[in-house]
């Protein structure tokens, strides 16, 4: 399993109603790719913002091929971000998960 890291900074009014639009947009779009196999969204406030980490897990890389295109390490970033003073991370990090265990 492959694990895909995207993060980006907004300032702390905006972190709900960028929350709302992830879900919307990056979220939706990877659940509806083959070989998606979750997300968590990770959250923490930072001194002038707030940092919003989403994680992606994916059956392979081929698979994330199929959301990100070709260049994999390149985000993939929505024209409606500007509105939520997004920082962007231009750029993801890919990870083999070689383990994992939720608390139940």
């Amino acid at each position: 399993m492959i694990a895909r890291e995207w993060k980006a900074r907004c300032p702390a009014h905006h972190l709900k109603g960028f929350i709302d639009y992830l879900y919307q947009t990056g979220v939706k779009d990877t659940a509806m790719t083959p070989g998606f196999r979750g997300a968590q969204i990770f959250t923490r406030e930072l001194e002038q913002a707030a940092e919003v980490t989403l994680i992606t897990f994916w059956e392979d890389l081929q698979s994330v091929t199929g959301f990100a295109g070709e260049d994999i390490e390149t985000a993939r970033l929505y024209p409606e971000d500007e509105a939520y003073e997004l920082e962007p991370d231009t750029f993801v990090r890919h990870y083999e998960v070689v383990g994992a265990k939720m608390p139940v």
